[in-house]
C-alpha cells in the first residue's frame, strides 16, 4: 500500500481582501483537496509577515505568488508553476493575465499631463502590479522624464486606499484583478475611488508549489486546477472569485518581465 503524501500548505494571501474574499479562496482550496486526494493545510501568512518567508517554505503546494519575484529566480531554483487563473473582465481577453487600475479619488478628474505631476503612491518594490505597472505607465507619461512625488511602500492595495482617503497621495495603482473582487464582494471599500486609466497586461500571479513536492502531487493539483472549469461546484467557486478557469503558466512570459522593469528605471532614470 502506498503511504499517503505529506501534507501541503496553500495560501491567497496576495488576493485575501477582506474575510469574506479569504473564504471564498478557502473554498477553493477545500474543493481541491477533494478532487486532487492531496492534504492540504490553509494558512493566512497575513500582514506584515514578508511573502518571501511564504515563498521559500518547503511545503508549499498551491500558493500565490507575484510574477515578477518568480522571474527573478534562476530556472533551477524558481518554485514550480501549477496554474494561473484567467479573469471574466475585459482587461484579461480570456487570456492568464491581468493589469492595474490606477486609481484617484472619486470625482476628481486627472488629465495626462496632470497625472506626470502628482503625488504617486506604490506597494512594495517586488511587486509587479503596485510598483513596476505604475511605473511603467508614469514612465510613458512623463516621457523619459523622473516622476519625483511618490510616497511608499504603502504594502497591499488596502494601503493605497487609504492613502487616498488621507490625501496621503493622489494617484496609485491597485491590481485589476483584486479591484474586480472588491467590485464583486466589497464594493464600499472601492466606493471612495475611481479608476482614471489601466496598465498594460503581464502575466497573472500563479500558484505555485515547492521545487522538491512529488511529481505525483504537484500533477494532481495541477490537473484539478485546469479541469476546475468542467466540474459543477468548481465553476461556481469560479463564478464566485470573478474567474472563467485557470491555464498552464507560460514560463516564457514571466521571464520578460525584468526586462520591463530595467526598462522603466532606464526611462525614469531612478527608483521610487
Amino acid at each position: 500500500m502506498t503511504a499517503p503524501s505529506s501534507p501541503v500548505i496553500a495560501c491567497s494571501r496576495m488576493y485575501n481582501l477582506s474575510p469574506k474574499i479569504s473564504g471564498l479562496w478557502d473554498r477553493l482550496f477545500r474543493w481541491l483537496a477533494g478532487q486532487a486526494g492531496i492534504e492540504i493545510e490553509i494558512v493566512l501568512h497575513a500582514p506584515p509577515a514578508p511573502l518571501s518567508e511564504l515563498w521559500a517554505r518547503p511545503d508549499m503546494g498551491v500558493v500565490f505568488m507575484c510574477g515578477f519575484p518568480f522571474s527573478r529566480y534562476e530556472p533551477d531554483e524558481r518554485p514550480l508553476p501549477i496554474a494561473a487563473p484567467v479573469s471574466v473582465a475585459d482587461w484579461a481577453a480570456g487570456e492568464p493575465v491581468y493589469a492595474s487600475h490606477i486609481v484617484a479619488a472619486h470625482g476628481r478628474s486627472l488629465t495626462a499631463a496632470e497625472l506626470a505631476t502628482v503625488r504617486w503612491g506604490w506597494t512594495v518594490r517586488d511587486s509587479q502590479s503596485g510598483y513596476n505597472a505604475p511605473r511603467e505607465f508614469a514612465a510613458e507619461l512623463a516621457n523619459g522624464g523622473a516622476i519625483d512625488k511618490t510616497v511608499g511602500p504603502l504594502l497591499n492595495p488596502r494601503g493605497v486606499i487609504e492613502a487616498i482617503r488621507n490625501n496621503t497621495i493622489d494617484v496609485g495603482a491597485i491590481d485589476a484583478y483584486a479591484y474586480q473582487l472588491l467590485q464583486l464582494h466589497e464594493p464600499e471599500m472601492i466606493a471612495p475611488l475611481r479608476v482614471v486609466a489601466t496598465t498594460k497586461p503581464a502575466p497573472f500571479p500563479l500558484f505555485v508549489a515547492a521545487r522538491h513536492q512529488p511529481p505525483s502531487t504537484t500533477s494532481a493539483l495541477q490537473h484539478a486546477l485546469l479541469e476546475m472549469h468542467r466540474d459543477r461546484e468548481g465553476r461556481d467557486i469560479l463564478n464566485a472569485l470573478g474567474l472563467m478557469a485557470f491555464a498552464k503558466p507560460d514560463t516564457a512570459a514571466y521571464e520578460q518581465l525584468p526586462a520591463r522593469a530595467r526598462a522603466v528605471d532606464e526611462a525614469l532614470g531612478a527608483p521610487w
